[in-house]
């Protein structure tokens, strides 16, 4: 039994990426930035912005993990083969007679399938930035996870530069304030890996990865499933918080407290004013008359 454990994480790791699982990372992107208000708009006013915008969206792990290591944020244009077909669905996705593509989209195990092959190359992107960050960082571990969880959640933290290129930053939206949950899991893997690179984690590597895909992908489908924003590890990030840092209730005891005082003081302070306004009016009533 162990040695088909073996065989199947150790075939599992060898799966080619390319075009099936690029083609659903790059088409999941694309229907991402679609999503959003003024997308379709853009996509007919201004084609080569919106072209430009798919390309963050698709290729914005290689990007940021490319200024991390101080290379050229154009290198994903070397591989030319990629681009196209990255600017294939694009096309296909915004210019598609009758919405044909939108519309098959939208039918729920498409999705379903397509968001699992996403998550599968996930995890290729993590460790083939690890391995490339390793070539001239050895020893550095937050190198090695700083660039994994670039190539594997990048995308989402590169649209803040898009943003800003818009000038439609909002706080709410911004990944760097608040991860989100491809962050969170990206970062995860970043560190699990990370480890097993630096042989802190005696858990072969094939095997680390069947495990770690088979997590995010069930993950996510559930996500998808239940039509749920919040991530399913939030109860778990919640009480790690409480442990290591305590309750807002326990730092800050007397806060509310203040704040209730303040808003009672101003309401004393508006009555007072307003019953000696209204005495005023009555004595040069009474002057008057």
């Amino acid at each position: 039994m162990s040695h088909l454990w073996e065989d199947v994480s150790l075939t599992f790791s060898q799966i080619s990426m390319f075009p099936f699982f690029d083609i659903a990372h790059y088409l999941v992107s694309v229907m991402s930035m679609r999503g959003q208000s003024g997308a379709i708009a853009l996509a007919w006013n201004n084609p080569f912005v919106s072209w430009f915008r798919a390309m963050l969206y698709c290729f914005g792990g290689g990007i940021l993990s490319s200024l991390l290591l101080g290379e050229a944020p154009t290198k994903f244009l070397e591989n030319s083969t990629n681009v196209l077909l990255a600017s294939s669905i694009w096309y296909i996705v915004f210019y598609c007679p009758y919405d044909i593509v939108y519309k098959c989209y939208r039918f729920l195990p498409v999705q379903l399938m397509a968001t699992g092959m996403r998550e599968m190359g996930r995890t290729w992107k993590i460790t083939t930035g690890i391995t490339h960050a390793s070539s001239n960082y050895t020893d550095a571990w937050m190198v090695l996870i700083a660039v994994g969880w670039a190539r594997g959640a990048g995308g989402s933290v590169i649209i803040n530069l898009e943003q800003s290129l818009r000038g439609v930053i909002r706080p709410e939206s911004n990944k760097l304030l608040e991860l989100s949950h491809s962050a969170k899991i990206s970062l995860l893997g970043a560190i699990l890996f990370t480890l097993q690179h630096t042989g802190d984690l005696p858990v072969p590597k094939h095997t680390l990865m069947f495990c770690f895909t088979l997590f995010i992908v069930v993950i996510s489908l559930i996500m998808l499933l239940t039509e749920c924003g919040s991530s399913p590890l939030s109860p778990l990030e919640a009480m790690l918080s409480r442990m290591l840092f305590g309750s807002r209730q326990q730092l800050f005891p007397g806060e509310p407290q203040k704040k209730l005082k303040s808003s009672f003081s101003g309401v004393k302070e508006e009555n007072s004013s307003s019953a000696s306004s209204n005495v005023e009016n009555e004595i040069r009533n009474k002057k008057m008359e």
